[in-house]
């Protein structure tokens, strides 16, 4: 992502220690809920969290091995089915894309969320979703069950918006 634009941009990707002690905490809400982190997905989560950005299942295959070999596809399908169940990652349905959750109340089963997309530098920013309630309400008025709500907004980001 981010190639469409020639002017500069922020980098947003966190530190490695950042990283480190975001899935500490997650392997330390694993190890209270009895569940485990294993290698694949303690993996595909650090690869999420420090891209910072959507990122391309195959992406993620390709920069799987430290060593620079990749993984078999079904290894890094399985993490993100995992990571998006327990509410670590989310699909942007619209990029064909993942990103590691940024909200604070990620928790397992997940939790609505609303993306702001930017079409010319893919830029990505989580935000909470205005009537998520409302949403389940009809859901359940309806006798729909909704296992997780995403909402996509394309446009262009500030930094973007400035340059053009």
């Amino acid at each position: 992502m981010g190639d469409a634009c020639d002017h500069d941009h922020i980098d947003s990707r966190p530190g490695a220690a950042e990283v480190e002690r975001a899935i500490a905490a997650v392997e330390a809400r694993f190890s209270a809920d009895g569940d485990r982190m294993t290698a694949p997905r303690r993996r595909v989560l650090e690869l999420l969290l420090s891209a910072a950005e959507p990122v391309k299942a195959y992406d993620l295959i390709a920069r799987y091995g430290l060593d620079g070999q990749a993984a078999k596809p079904p290894t890094v399908y399985r993490a993100l089915e995992f990571l998006e169940k327990r509410g670590l990652a989310h699909r942007i349905a619209s990029i064909s894309a993942y990103v590691a959750c940024t909200a604070d109340a990620c928790a397992p089963g997940g939790h609505a969320a609303a993306f702001l997309i930017c079409d010319c530098c893919g830029a990505t920013e989580e935000v909470a979703v205005p009537g998520a309630d409302v949403i389940a309400q009809a859901a359940a008025n309806a006798g729909y069950a909704i296992d997780r709500t995403t909402i996509e907004g394309h446009g262009r980001c500030g930094a973007c918006r400035i340059a053009a």
